[in-house]
């Protein structure tokens, strides 16, 4: 039974509240693939920053990729549009299974564990009281989910990112960062690692993908709709408008930048390994600290930023515009 089954169309919702789960869910990856189109190359550029170093002591060593706009320009000299695109077909698989769960499952998980958690504050029928433990506790639940869901594709696409094309330029050295993975799309993917590894393969490091998008579900949107409600009790922006969703996702994408960074480095040497460099995503924590130091842990912050902002940007207005879309739909199709 969905939440909307439960309670009924309230207008006094948000389309969040009021949509089925699967309308939530297919709203949420389809807001998200939108997202990914634009930022993708980004993506790109962080995995490859992440890993280039990878358990060297060498902090003065020579890097290939400087900075994000440095990166940039060395890609496209070298790769082209479709080597800053890679990955992005295996990407849009992730972000409907990943999405689709964070933003699809957020409002069911707020709705559940207030019943249960706070059920002196809750209202069958009314709006779910905004709280802010339950908020982060709903969005690591329906993060990690997402995590689960789409970890395969996220190995696929890391490695994918990660691999370099090009021929060394000796003014510039290889192009490679990390360990060099070949695959010639996502089913490529699928079947190589299969094959080779059985089912257990194809979710490795799903415990450093859990606790890398629980993180960063937990602060996405509960710090999205703080900052939504901040700017309209004080009535800086209008309600439904670009500007308030504009802020909001901007705001978000901060808090999700600072607090996922870390994980999301130990995800994709995790994701980027062949073999057993790393037993697990702790493992991969104390060797990269214990080695490279705790600035290692962000590394390809900038790039991360670059990324999460327009990415947490345009989901969450896609969100906003997808919610709406499917609230009409399900209405008509109800009616």
């Amino acid at each position: 039974m969905t939440v909307n089954e439960e309670v009924g169309s309230n207008p006094n919702k948000s389309a969040a509240e009021n949509v089925s789960t699967l309308g939530g869910f297919l709203a949420g990856g389809l807001a998200a693939c939108g997202a990914v189109t634009f930022t993708n190359p980004i993506e790109l550029i962080k995995t490859r920053m992440q890993l280039q170093g990878e358990l060297s002591k060498n902090s003065n060593a020579p890097k290939l990729y400087k900075n994000p706009f440095q990166a940039f320009g060395l890609i496209y000299r070298k790769e082209g549009i479709k080597g800053l695109q890679q990955g992005l077909t295996c990407g849009y698989y992730y972000q409907l299974g990943l999405n689709g769960c964070r933003i699809g499952l957020y409002e069911p998980s707020r709705y559940f564990l207030t019943k249960i958690l706070k059920p002196s504050s809750f209202k069958e029928g009314e709006k779910v009281p905004q709280n802010l433990w339950i908020n982060v506790l709903a969005g690591f639940a329906s993060g990690a989910a997402g995590a689960v869901l789409a970890s395969p594709f996220f190995l696929i696409k890391t490695r994918m990112q990660s691999y370099s094309g090009a021929k060394a330029a000796s003014s510039e050295g290889a192009q490679g960062v990390g360990q060099q993975t070949y695959y010639k799309g996502s089913a490529d993917g699928l079947s190589k690692i299969y094959k080779a590894e059985g089912i257990v393969g194809l979710f490795r490091g799903v415990d450093a993908a859990i606790l890398r998008t629980g993180a960063g579900s937990a602060a996405q949107l509960p710090v999205y709709n703080f900052t939504k409600s901040l700017l309209l009790e004080y009535d800086i922006v209008e309600d439904n408008s670009t500007g308030l969703h504009f802020l909001s996702g901007a705001s978000a994408g901060l808090g999700v930048a600072i607090v996922m960074n870390p994980w999301d480095v130990i995800l994709t040497r995790v994701y980027n390994q062949k073999g057993d460099l790393y037993k697990g995503p702790i493992d991969c924590f104390s060797k990269t600290v214990r080695t490279e130091g705790f600035s290692a842990l962000y590394k390809g912050f900038y790039a991360q930023l670059f990324r999460i902002w327009p990415h947490s940007i345009l989901t969450l207005m896609f969100m906003e515009h997808c919610m709406n879309a499917m609230e009409k739909i399900e209405r008509k199709l109800h009616s």
